[in-house]
């Protein structure tokens, strides 16, 4: 049934952005900054999952921005490295979890050090805040995200499978 599917598949994108927001609040002292370890970000790799988490982790993020006090061109940069992660991510489904991770690391590397140095005026040289954000990133994607992936997969859940 297509409404079914439908509504599965926003409610898994909901339930995403709604855990997407609350981890980036919680952990609000480090989920901003030149140096940040958004614990949040782990969440990018369920696009492997569903698809459902592309627009649940666009929108967890861009709330998330939002109460965390970003300016306009973080709530809309950032939450764009994360769309563009997701998509990517989603692309490389197929691929080990530590390839299909990469997308918002690369996203986030590109795009939080200029929003960091012309939105919020940080000084620290752009290639060096490529590298805080970076690590962040790794930490969170790579690190967390792939135990993530891995505990999925080893509960064979299979609720994400229903709104593919």
């Amino acid at each position: 049934n297509m409404e079914r599917k439908n509504v599965t598949f926003l409610t898994h994108a909901a339930m995403i952005a709604a855990i997407y927001v609350v981890l980036t609040v919680v952990f609000q002292p480090f989920s901003f900054g030149e140096v940040q370890v958004r614990i949040s970000e782990m969440l990018t790799i369920l696009p492997i999952f569903t698809p459902a988490a592309i627009p649940g982790l666009f929108v967890g993020c861009l709330i998330g921005n939002v109460l965390g006090g970003a300016v306009i061109a973080d709530i809309i940069c950032g939450s764009i490295a994360t769309l563009i992660g997701a998509v990517f991510t989603w692309k490389l489904r197929s691929c080990r979890h530590f390839i299909a991770a990469l997308p918002p690391i690369i996203a986030n590397i590109c795009i939080v050090p200029f929003v960091l140095r012309y939105a919020y005026g940080v000084a620290l040289p752009i290639p060096i805040m490529m590298v805080t954000v970076g690590v962040g990133e790794v930490i969170s994607c790579e690190v967390l995200g792939c135990i993530l992936a891995s505990v999925l997969d080893k509960y064979k859940l299979q609720i994400w499978k229903t709104a593919a």
